[in-house]
């Protein structure tokens, strides 16, 4: 375990294992860098790569301060490319795709970008969140209403059937460990907020986003989240895009090609 400091001076965790250029990874929503998928994930990487894995604020073992700021989670990510040098390639998940690229956006020190499934909603005939979608995690947080916030977040943020939540309440160890990250919901929320509302990506939006990026998507994932990667792809100044069968997240991550992917990329001149 490792020790980086943000801006802010709050405590962010991580773990590096490996050799290699520096490979850092951000989880989605509920993730933290004890997720299995993601230890793994690091494993089958540091063959190739020194990667770092590490708790976002207000997960893990990492700290946090209020009120939240995505600039506040942006220095996280800085701090841990500092450790690294000052440069690294970066893979983000999900919502931790949206904040890597908004930290690339913000000039953090990203030589190699990759962002994995972004869901964004970019089609207005496609399923939306509610507009108060933030506002109304943050409230049950506020209220100590942890499951509460997960099933709003799951259901209604992201679009799961209502029984899926109820599965997992059911599976040995899964919800004690969404309810543990559950107060880092409105943090997801708000790094969405703007761009799941059915409105089309424009180039200017990313202008700033010069280094080489690689889009990933899965061949299986739901249409909104494929023409959300496809969208990204097209505005984005220097980007490629991946579709394949087994990078879709929403059921379970496969890191075995997942890794095959991000180490052909990231190693590619």
């Amino acid at each position: 375990m490792y020790m980086a400091a943000s801006k802010d001076g709050t405590k962010i965790v991580y773990d590096k294992i490996g050799q290699g250029p520096a490979l850092i990874l951000v989880g989605g929503a509920f993730s933290y860098r004890k997720f299995p998928a993601m230890v793994k994930l690091a494993s089958l990487l540091s063959d190739r790569f020194t990667v770092f894995n590490y708790d976002r604020r207000g997960r893990g073992e990492s700290g946090d301060r209020q009120p939240y700021s995505i600039e506040r989670e942006i220095e996280d990510l800085q701090a841990l490319i500092d450790e690294a040098g000052g440069s690294a390639y970066v893979w983000g998940l999900s919502s931790g795709a949206v904040l890597a690229l908004r930290a690339a956006a913000n000039g953090a020190g990203i030589a190699k970008l990759a962002l994995h499934e972004p869901p964004f909603i970019v089609d207005p005939s496609d399923r939306r969140p509610p507009q108060d979608l933030l506002k109304q995690v943050s409230r049950l947080i506020a209220d100590n209403r942890r499951a509460e916030a997960i099933r709003y977040f799951m259901t209604e943020g992201m679009g799961a059937p209502s029984f899926v939540v109820s599965m997992m309440r059911l599976m040995p160890g899964v919800w004690s460990k969404l309810m543990a990250v559950a107060h880092t919901l409105p943090y997801d929320a708000a790094l969405l907020e703007g761009y799941m509302a059915g409105k089309p990506l424009t180039a200017s939006m990313w202008s700033a986003v010069q280094m080489p990026t690689m889009v990933l998507e899965g061949t299986e994932s739901p249409a909104s989240l494929r023409r959300a990667s496809q969208a990204l792809a097209e505005v984005l100044p220097r980007s490629q895009l991946r579709s394949k069968k087994g990078l879709g997240h929403t059921k379970k991550l496969d890191a075995k090609i997942i890794s095959a992917e991000l180490a052909a990329f990231f190693v590619e001149k």
